[in-house]
């Protein structure tokens, strides 16, 4: 049977403690070596995929820099059409792909102003974004690899419904601690080992 849905991988650089920033929201964990594995990543799938908080904390661009590759198709979960249109994805959204996921329930004035840029808005869900109704849709639209480079909520969603097939971690000589420090996966969390994502290790690779 043909699959319906796109392949996602979750990359993220992490501390030896599981952190993906500090309580601050530092995240500069990756060395340049990691810099360019990532970006060459980025240049083989056809997406990457964001939480709007990402976007608010960070401002990425999200776009292929270090290495030659195309850009693949930027895409923001943002049930309320929060994203801000001074963020430089939105500001460069007519150079890049780019998508911006709501809900229903997101306000008129905040489409309203989305509509002034080259972003694309579509509706994939009732109150907030659903995850297998987003993925169809993408699906549809011809994207079969997303890289999921969300914060520890987003990464939660998407584990949470069985929904990350492949995880790419690099493993960074920082130990940062914290109860309040972002983890790579937030969320409740599974109550229990037995019903937690199992991975299978398919490589260890060491950079300098």
């Amino acid at each position: 049977m043909a699959r319906s849905r796109p392949h996602i991988i979750l990359s993220a650089a992490i501390s030896l403690d599981g952190k993906i920033a500090t309580r601050s929201g530092d995240s500069a964990l990756s060395s340049k070596t990691d810099k360019i594995r990532l970006h060459k990543l980025r240049s083989r799938v056809d997406a990457i995929l964001v939480g709007k908080n990402t976007v608010l904390q960070d401002d990425p661009m999200l776009n292929v820099r270090y290495v030659k590759g195309k850009n693949p198709t930027r895409i923001v979960l943002d049930s309320l059409a929060q994203i801000h249109t001074n963020s430089k994805i939105i500001q460069t959204s007519h150079q890049i792909p780019t998508m911006i996921m709501v809900s229903k329930k997101a306000p008129k004035k905040n489409l309203a102003r989305l509509g002034d840029f080259a972003a694309a808005v579509v509706i994939a869900g009732q109150r907030k974004v659903e995850l297998k109704k987003l993925l169809k849709v993408l699906h549809q639209r011809k994207i079969r690899t997303i890289l999921l480079e969300g914060g520890g909520t987003t990464n939660w969603d998407f584990v949470n419904q069985g929904l990350v097939d492949e995880v790419i971690v690099t493993i960074t000589p920082f130990l940062i601690g914290g109860k309040d420090a972002k983890t790579l996966v937030e969320g409740i969390g599974f109550s229990q080992i037995t019903k937690s994502l199992r991975l299978n290790l398919q490589k260890v690779v060491r950079q300098n």
